[in-house]
């Protein structure tokens, strides 16, 4: 398998038409006995969904995924919407949102209309989307693991971040090997800036690796381990493979995590 060699300082790869998208994942949704809402009030109406947990499943564990969150990430929404109509779920209580920044998608711009990067913006939620989404956090209970799915054009493959103060046990090494077969692995020493002490897993030494209150920016994975779960995977598929490689490599990732996750509740 080939990258495309599209990408060149920026993404140029494939687009999507975001509204049919998000039209298919409410529709598929309400299909399938899940919630559908919307946040914050007003215009921007952000869809937010939610699978009660199944009954008779004391233990589910609850599961949050997020993605859209950067408009020339197409893949993320895409698999959200194929996760949504196959209906594959195990046995958790799920809040999915399909999309944070339908603007950015709309333009292939990783920023929003107001040229906010959303994901640099939970400190000091300048953005319409992080305020919205962060009072929208507050009033849901602590999540057993978050999945934030993006997409990085600059990658040699598929790799994930993952935030586990607690070291509980790894899902990193299990959504690695189901990603294998369908979308190379980025088996670099150094992956956005960080060493990689094994392929594909970017994991920080101490949590957290840096001082957040000297921080300007904190991303959505940084507000979330603070505030709202104690294990969270940032899953980023390389941009410059075809779409349907990564929305499939985005599928079996988001799969494999909450089948563990799930079997782990259980034990």
């Amino acid at each position: 398998m080939e990258r495309l060699g599209l990408n060149r300082s920026g993404y140029f790869g494939e687009r999507i038409d975001i509204d049919p998208t998000l039209e298919a994942c409410a529709a598929a949704a309400r299909r399938n006995g899940w919630q559908v809402g919307s946040f914050p009030a007003g215009a921007l109406g952000l869809m937010a969904l939610h699978r009660p947990a199944p009954a008779g499943s004391a233990s589910a564990p609850r599961v949050y995924l997020s993605t859209g969150m950067h408009g020339d990430e197409p893949a993320g929404p895409l698999a959200a919407r194929r996760l949504l109509e196959e209906d594959r779920w195990p046995a958790a209580e799920i809040w999915l949102l399909p999309c944070l920044n339908p603007d950015g998608i709309r333009a292939n711009t990783r920023e929003n209309a107001g040229g906010i990067d959303i994901n640099r913006d939970y400190r000091h939620l300048r953005s319409q989307e992080a305020r919205g989404h962060v009072e929208w956090l507050g009033r849901q209970p602590r999540f057993d693991l978050t999945l934030l799915l993006h997409e990085d054009w600059e990658s040699h493959g598929f790799y994930c971040y993952e935030l586990n103060p607690d070291r509980r046990p790894s899902l990193a090494e299990v959504m690695i090997e189901e990603v294998r077969p369908v979308c190379p692995i980025d088996g670099s020493e150094t992956i956005d800036g960080r060493p990689s002490r094994h392929p594909g897993i970017l994991r920080p030494e101490e949590w957290p690796d840096f001082d957040p209150a000297a921080r300007a920016e904190w991303p959505e994975a940084l507000w979330l381990g603070m505030n709202q779960t104690r294990l969270n995977y940032t899953l980023e598929s390389p941009s410059d493979w075809p779409l349907a490689v990564r929305v499939e490599a985005l599928v079996r990732t988001v799969r494999a995590a909450m089948e563990r996750c799930c079997a782990d509740a259980v034990r």
